[in-house]
């Protein structure tokens, strides 16, 4: 039986560090190096959630200080990681600009869980509260952190969301429930409550382990949500190979001569539709040349030719992807007169510079390299072949759930993504773009054709699964009869609105809870444990 005193002490024990500050720190650097691993190349799904569980660990118990310490580390060293490609051609400027910008956001968003390990305690410090609502706050505060980085600055950058790791992993089908969002919020509630239930001394009774046993069981077994399949559409995706880099030396044409050149492999094939990758040497609704050349190829092929460009109208320029059926000996036509989408996320110091005078005082030389300014598409992300629509999202776009939930009420029966990756060849960057891809087709439910310039290029099945690819560095083509499907899985209809649930409930939640427990008044959880059973000192 449990005295009235005792239950300071065993709050006490719960709030006070696991770790001392300086095996915290160790310790997230080391969930930063396995996060990265969970990412392609390596690919380790499940090096995912053990990240996350370190992480966890590593901030129960700290100050706001010490949190910040703790998530700055794991940020440094997990996105020095992950985005080391940015360094291919620029050098390692733009690589720790970035890598410093995402760890500062990591470090600052991961205080409210360190929040939430102080206060929840006080407010439910029975088993309901530790192994139900605490692990709820958490994952709707990572998940919340998540969402915010992939939405600001300048659009943000939403590569790294855990539930983007899992595209190999038996809990990728949690995504067409609830959006990669949603995957994220259920990875952490379910290690979550395996730390409490470890904290808990439950493993030393494993029969209690019924609840996170339970959580695991469910999120490795639900089946993906069903769509409805309509037929088959037979695509050709052309992998040029070229000269396609953004300081690739080149001849006019080079990259289209290519293409045309890769296409030959698929004529006789009987298409339907024609896929090109992103990027082409000019703009075809002004070069009547160019124009002619993309007629050809469409002819030869006998489908309608999907390319894509930058393309010039009025002051502004944009990446446009966009379907070529023209008669034969056609000129240039207007723009108005043939299906467009321009992409809508431009990538920031890519593709365009934001607050260019600014940078440009910072390192002029790099932002002088930059001389392309697009502008963001509003057209929707959707071309109709013979009646079928089809979803599109250019390179950087399929990271973000907008593009791809827009395509699918618009009522997609197929995905194309078209990208660029010759900028960083010989990366990791090709094939994390690749799984995130893979990811869009279970959470959707649509084949998806991935089309590269450089490669991987590939065609995957609505259950994740490759029908056919194209190594990288290789020039070549696919043709393929790829599986069309309608309905709206509840991933695509409700991700967005279970993430803004998550993101402000998250926020909401922790607000009222800091008010419940008292907020940041002096307790006796938040000093050094002086006990042996705290499990260590400091912040």
């Amino acid at each position: 039986m449990t005295s009235r005193t005792d239950t300071p002490r065993r709050l006490a024990r719960q709030g006070s560090p696991l770790l001392p500050l300086w095996a915290a720190l160790a310790v997230a650097a080391g969930a930063g190096v396995l996060m990265d691993l969970a990412y392609p190349q390596a690919g380790v799904w499940v090096a995912a959630p053990l990240a996350a569980g370190l992480l966890l660990c590593a901030l129960i118990g700290r100050s706001a200080a010490g949190a910040l310490g703790v998530g700055a580390v794991f940020g440094v060293v997990f996105f020095a990681l992950l985005v080391s490609w940015t360094s291919r051609y620029l050098g390692p400027v733009p690589w720790l600009a970035l890598t410093v910008v995402q760890a500062a956001l990591t470090a600052v968003g991961v205080i409210p869980l360190t929040l939430a390990y102080r206060w929840m305690p006080r407010v439910a410090p029975g088993r309901t509260g530790r192994m139900l609502l605490l692990p709820l706050l958490l994952a709707a505060l990572w998940t919340g952190r998540e969402i915010l980085m992939g939405a600001w600055p300048y659009g943000g950058f939403p590569w790294a969301r855990l539930g983007m790791t899992q595209a190999e992993s038996p809990l990728a089908t949690v995504s067409s429930w609830a959006g990669v969002s949603g995957l994220s919020f259920a990875i952490v509630f379910a290690v979550a409550v395996t730390i409490e239930w470890v904290r808990a001394s439950g493993w030393r009774r494993p029969s209690s382990a019924v609840l996170p046993v339970a959580i695991a069981g469910v999120l490795m077994l639900v089946p993906a949500f069903p769509t409805t399949g309509s037929g088959t559409m037979r695509i050709g995706a052309v992998q040029g190979n070229g000269p396609s880099g953004y300081f690739d030396e080149r001849e006019p044409g080079a990259i289209a001569r290519a293409q045309a050149a890769a296409s030959v492999a698929v004529e006789g094939e009987d298409l339907d539709l024609l896929v090109w990758p992103e990027g082409l040497d000019g703009d075809p609704f002004q070069d009547a040349r160019l124009a002619r050349e993309l007629t050809g190829v469409a002819e030869r092929a006998g489908a309608p030719l999907l390319a894509n460009a930058a393309t010039v109208v009025g002051d502004d320029v944009y990446n446009t992807s966009f379907l070529w059926d023209l008669p034969t000996g056609a000129a240039a036509p207007r723009r108005a007169d043939v299906q467009t989408h321009a992409k809508r996320h431009p990538v920031p110091f890519g593709e365009y510079v934001p607050d260019r005078a600014l940078y440009n005082a910072l390192a002029p030389d790099l932002v002088g390299l930059i001389q392309r300014e697009y502008t963001h598409g509003t057209d929707p992300p959707v071309v109709t072949v013979d009646g079928t629509p089809v979803g599109l999202a250019i390179c950087f776009d399929v990271i973000y759930d907008d593009v791809i939930a827009e395509s699918i009420r618009a009522g997609a029966q197929v995905l194309v993504f078209q990208t660029n990756n010759a900028d960083f060849r010989d990366t990791d960057e090709n094939l994390q773009q690749l799984a995130f891809a893979r990811m869009r087709a279970i959470e959707t439910g649509r084949s998806v054709v991935n089309v590269s310039t450089v490669g991987t290029s590939q065609i995957i099945a609505p259950d994740g699964t490759t029908v056919d690819s194209l190594p990288a560095g290789t020039a070549g083509a696919l043709a393929a009869d790829v599986e069309l499907r309608t309905g709206t899985t509840p991933g695509v209809l409700l991700g967005p609105v279970l993430a803004g649930f998550i993101l402000w409930g998250g926020i909401g939640a922790l607000a009222l809870t800091g008010v419940l427990s008292g907020g940041t008044r002096s307790r006796a959880t938040d000093e050094p444990a002086l006990t042996p059973a705290a499990g260590g000192v400091g912040s």
